[in-house]
């Protein structure tokens, strides 16, 4: 039996711009992958378990790239779904190919005995997480056209896309997941992980949990679009009455998250708060903090270029908001924030291509080749795939791009 190597034909990659896409994370539309792929690849997280996959076109040339998300608390309903691509696969390959899942993420290791029980015959590899993260990551900053975007509201025009471009070295990942880890990139197969906290989406989703009565992150951003952290933080015009001026502070600069929750004498209840506000302090809490924490490595490594990545942002302006405001403020703006529009899928993705050979187009890309233009300034949520208002397994056939 056989496990051969897939060719993936990037030229003319784009991302799925269906008004009405049925998925939360918009496809790859691949419309030169004429050879199907089989394998999948799968990224199991503390928190979310990622998932992609091709599925060839029934009535047009080529394909898709598709992209899932399953808590890992479901681990049991992820491998079903797991093996009901593979049976899928199955009816598209030939008798004596082996199929393949790539699987990373500290899950790869924790569940991989529970994946060979249910996936019989399905050859099973895992990979390097960072690795992983790094080959997914160049392919979308390479390959992909309106994939990297910056995002700053003070700006008229607050989203803003990035070229493609082949010159990305070096550059530094913040991979936010339920901790974060943070890599220096240097080339393709240069990298190292230069530091890391413990405080990253795990934590906002603990506490938000334990604070509010949101039972899924998507709802915990959600009530927090309407907060307002005036009422929990203590802000520097708190204490000084005005701006501190000769240290560049404004009055309504942080100066202590959650610092107007404690009072003495006073046994506080979260019910002596609204859920929005808690939500909304803890949001720019989590953010803030690994915001400067990727602006001192990066000042430290001398690197310019800063690459969000991690279920942790979701498309979420208030978060990006203020990553891009962190970096911005500390680096006196010699530093640029970018984000993806797939920065949930790195790993999953690299772990796909690493069975995978990239056949790429023979001319560079320029903005007048695609099809696609987007709007100059996109609705975030819109740019996600309406990420929040959409639960609608990714399988689903589509008829349009």
């Amino acid at each position: 039996m056989t496990d051969n190597t897939s060719v993936m034909n990037v030229d003319g990659a784009s991302v799925s711009e269906a008004i009405l896409a049925a998925n939360e994370t918009r496809d790859i539309v691949l419309p030169n992958q004429n050879e199907h792929v089989a394998h999948i690849a799968v990224d199991i997280g503390g928190s979310l378990a990622k998932i992609v996959y091709f599925t060839s076109s029934a009535d047009r040339a080529g394909g898709r790239l598709h992209f899932k998300k399953i808590e890992t608390e479901r681990i049991d309903e992820c491998i079903d779904f797991l093996a009901e691509l593979m049976d899928d696969a199955r009816l598209l390959t030939a008798e004596n190919t082996r199929l393949v899942l790539k699987a990373t993420g500290g899950g790869a290791y924790l569940f991989y005995d529970k994946l060979q029980q249910k996936l019989p015959g399905v050859i099973i590899q895992k990979e390097d997480e960072m690795d992983c993260l790094i080959t997914g990551l160049n392919f979308f900053i390479t390959e992909i056209p309106y994939e990297v975007f910056t995002y700053n509201e003070q700006e008229q025009d607050p989203m803003r896309f990035e070229e493609k471009t082949r010159d990305i070295y070096p550059y530094m990942l913040v991979n936010i997941g339920s901790g974060v880890s943070i890599l220096k990139v240097t080339g393709p197969d240069e990298f190292s992980r230069i530091s890391g906290t413990s405080l990253g989406g795990g934590t906002l989703w603990g506490l938000m949990s334990l604070l509010t009565k949101a039972t899924s992150f998507d709802e915990m951003l959600e009530i927090s679009k309407d907060g307002d952290n005036r009422n929990v933080d203590l802000l520097v015009g708190d204490i000084y009455g005005t701006d501190y001026t000769k240290l560049g502070l404004k009055a309504t600069k942080i100066a202590s998250s959650f610092g107007k929750v404690y009072k003495k004498g006073v046994q506080q209840s979260q019910d002596n708060f609204r859920a929005s506000d808690i939500a909304k302090s803890l949001l720019f809490m989590v953010s803030n903090n690994i915001g400067q924490i990727a602006y001192l490595n990066a000042k430290q490594h001398d690197l310019k270029r800063i690459y969000f990545g991690g279920c942790f942002i979701r498309g979420h302006p208030i978060t990006m908001n203020t990553l891009s405001y962190a970096i911005n403020f500390w680096s006196n703006g010699d530093m640029k924030a970018l984000f993806l529009r797939h920065e949930g899928h790195l790993g999953a993705t690299g772990a796909f291509l690493k069975h995978s050979v990239i056949r790429r187009a023979r001319h560079s890309f320029s903005y007048s080749e695609n099809n696609f233009i987007p709007e100059v300034n996109p609705d975030p949520k819109n740019v996600y795939g309406v990420l929040e208002e959409t639960n609608v397994e990714l399988r689903s056939s589509e008829k349009q791009q």
